[in-house]
């Protein structure tokens, strides 16, 4: 017998697949990657989550499908912010049903608790993501809270035991807590922190994105995960890393949407780099110009050459708080 878990490197997930695993049930755990959770440096932290719980890693690529089939039109609507839970539940079931046949698998787990979240998790909402996943079959079993829900066909089939599964129910995390003490698991996500959409700060720059371009693309959605983002006053974006790490993952990831802001090498001028779109007017060009120069160790007392594309300009930096006017928040 061998399972498919939904994993998030959270805790419920972890739980579920020791649950599992503990009736002596392989089990594989999926981590769906729709670009906005755990980056590709995490996956091996990932991995260990799920060792820890009994179970091996698979990361499922689900980047570019998602932005086309899930993320703008979700039938069941949009989260506080721009999360579209439902719908994403949905869709990770249906791709994890659609893989149990090249997996050799029987039946999908999952670490959801009826009443956890407002919008995912009621009782309604995990049979509008059952409709949404054609989960005919009833193969999708939910070990935390299965006690309080109809018996699936591995319960019924005996494949699971059912006595041996949880009836947790609602925001209280002491159950889930007392369960991790007894499995020794101290490492673990903490609850909902781990999708970007969710995070007011991060949706504000999508909906902003979408306000100036509607094609939104994998390499698009890893620049809004990095550095500051400023809307100039005709409408260009400019983004100025914050450190290092951002300046090197903006330099090793082009995207063709923009264009660097550049210094002469002469100059020998350090500080962040800085990109603004392509189509930007003159004004936005020599505006950001003004705000690249901002954010780096220039004599703030001397003129410097800055080039966009093929424009050059002889500017001074200006005051950086100045950029307070036009960051994206």
């Amino acid at each position: 017998m061998k399972a498919l878990a939904l994993f998030s490197g959270g805790l419920d997930s972890m739980l579920s697949i020791k649950i599992i695993s503990d009736q002596n049930i392989e089990v594989v755990a999926l981590y769906m990657d729709t670009g906005f959770g755990a980056d590709e440096k995490k996956h091996e932290i990932l991995r260990k989550r799920a060792a820890m719980a009994g179970a091996s890693l698979k990361v499922v690529d689900l980047r570019n499908e998602y932005l086309r089939d899930v993320l703008f039109n979700p039938k069941y609507g949009y989260g506080k912010q721009f999360n579209p839970c439902i719908d994403c539940h949905g869709y990770m079931f249906k791709t994890a049903l659609n893989m149990l046949k090249s997996e050799n698998a029987n039946f999908i787990i999952t670490g959801e608790v009826v009443g956890q979240r407002p919008m995912s998790q009621r009782r309604d909402a995990l049979f509008q993501v059952k409709r949404l996943a054609d989960d005919e079959d009833d193969l999708v079993l939910r070990p935390m809270c299965a006690k309080l829900l109809p018996p699936t066909k591995p319960e019924r089939e005996g494949w699971v035991d059912r006595e041996k599964l949880f009836g947790i129910s609602g925001r209280d995390r002491k159950p889930q807590l007392a369960l991790a003490k007894e499995f020794g698991f101290e490492d673990y996500e903490t609850p909902g922190g781990g999708c970007l959409l969710t995070i007011e700060s991060f949706a504000v720059k999508i909906k902003d994105y979408l306000k100036f371009d509607k094609e939104m693309r994998d390499i698009d959605v890893k620049w809004l995960k990095l550095g500051r983002h400023l809307r100039l006053p005709d409408g260009a974006k400019m983004i100025i890393g914050r450190d290092e790490s951002d300046n090197n993952e903006l330099l090793s990831h082009p995207n063709d949407k923009f264009e660097q802001v550049k210094f002469k090498a002469s100059d020998d001028i350090v500080g962040a780099v800085s990109f603004i779109s392509k189509n930007a007017s003159m004004a936005d060009r020599e505006l950001a110009a003004k705000l690249a120069l901002a954010y780096t160790k220039a004599d703030k007392e001397k003129k410097f050459d800055v080039f966009v594309g093929a424009d050059k300009f002889r500017i001074s930096p200006i005051d950086k708080a100045l950029a307070q006017n036009y960051f994206v928040r």
